[in-house]
């Protein structure tokens, strides 16, 4: 496993103590050799100065004599005792680099610590770090800068979600309103009401619209609620909601519901379940089927909607997860829906910190699978920053 910046540190600052002490005892071997080297033969040449001078020959053996024998006792047990000392004073070198590393990370400590715990909710949060302007309480700074930045933007979008669900509802509704009076006209003629009857599928149809972008833009934020949610439920109740026996095209229903816990918001879950059942209903064959299974696989609580259908190509997967995308890439056929309600799923799925995967069945139609965090640290791994749509 690789080392934190605070082990690396400290070991780097152990080795630099050990080869810097390693060199420093190496030289000061030589140098305390060649002195006592030295001082052994001025000793030996005072020992008897009236007595007749030996020979230089003999005084270089008695001078070697000498040094072997004295010397390299001395030198041996100076290296001895440095040796020891040098590994006690790196130990305690090592100690204390720990600790001065520990204690210049810990503004980072604090900078990571408050970055993890962010999210949407609570923006306001500061790192709001007291010390020297040095390089950590300019980074400290220029996070706190960035958070102010970003909660205007959420701030902003939030207002602008409030506004546009409002401003844009309303004349639909009116709409609306105006063309079913329209029909209920016994006066009306028929080319009227049946002009009518295409603005009021038109009318609805934008409705579809506007509420799929708007739930796809509330999906997209951090979740302001989060109980334990059983899944089994969820998926019960949308089934209870959406039309499983259209009258163009009916499907079989086969169901396997099995016990799984997660932490989220219901609602959404249930929008997320209640969309996957309308695309496979929407997107199947005549006498088509449809397989729902709940179940627990490891760390994960899992939904799988399979249904029949014509054949989807592997590489037009992955772009209906994308907004107005749909099969083969059509951006234009519009009438089964408003090509939102896939990624609708995926933005549900990522607030809630799981994964969504579709398969292309080798018949015909799709397998999307749901993965979801069990109820155990589910907060923790919902809380990361959303990618976005």
């Amino acid at each position: 496993m690789r080392l934190g910046l605070r082990a690396r540190l400290t070991v780097l600052y152990g080795a630099l103590f050990f080869v810097a002490g390693s060199v420093l005892l190496w030289f000061t071997y030589i140098l305390t050799a060649n002195a006592l080297g030295k001082q052994m033969v001025m000793a030996y040449t005072k020992t008897s100065p009236g007595a007749a001078l030996p020979s230089q020959e003999q005084i270089g053996v008695e001078v070697k004599r000498a040094v072997g024998a004295r010397a390299a006792d001395v030198l041996e047990e100076m290296l001895r005792s440095s040796l020891m000392i040098m590994v006690l004073i790196g130990i305690t070198a090592v100690v204390v680099a720990y600790l001065v590393a520990d204690r210049a990370l810990r503004p980072l400590d604090r900078v990571t610590e408050t970055a993890e715990r962010l999210s949407e909710s609570n923006l306001h949060e500061r790192i709001a770090l007291v010390g020297p302007k040095d390089e950590v309480k300019r980074l400290a700074d220029t996070f706190d800068a960035m958070l102010d930045r970003l909660h205007r933007v959420f701030d902003a979008q939030r207002r602008f979600i409030a506004n546009a669900s409002h401003e844009l509802r309303t004349p639909l509704a009116v709409n609306r309103t105006v063309l079913e009076v329209s029909l209920e006209e016994p006066e009306a003629s028929p080319d009227l009401k049946a002009l009518a009857r295409a603005l009021l599928g038109t009318n609805s149809r934008h409705e579809r619209l506007i509420e799929g972008l708007l739930l796809l833009a509330q999906s997209e934020q951090e979740l302001s609620v989060r109980k334990p949610v059983e899944l089994r439920h969820v998926v019960a109740t949308a089934m209870e909601q959406a039309d499983l026996h259209p009258r163009r095209r009916r499907v079989t229903i086969h169901q396997d519901l099995g016990s799984a816990m997660t932490e989220g918001d219901p609602l959404f879950l249930e929008r997320c379940v209640f969309n996957l059942l309308e695309n496979a209903i929407k997107y199947n064959v005549r006498d088509g089927e449809i397989w729902v299974r709940v179940s627990s696989e490891n760390e994960s609580a899992v939904i799988t909607v399979e249904n029949t259908g014509p054949v989807v190509p592997p590489y037009d997967v992955d772009d209906l997860f994308e907004p107005f995308r749909r099969l083969s890439g059509d951006r234009v056929r519009s009438e089964r829906g408003s090509g939102l309600g896939l990624s609708i799923v995926r933005a549900i799925v990522d607030a809630h910190g799981g994964t969504v995967t579709a398969l292309p069945r080798p018949e015909g139609g799709l397998v999307v699978t749901v993965g979801l965090p069990r109820r155990a640290g589910a907060a923790a791994r919902a809380a990361r920053v959303q990618r976005p749509v």
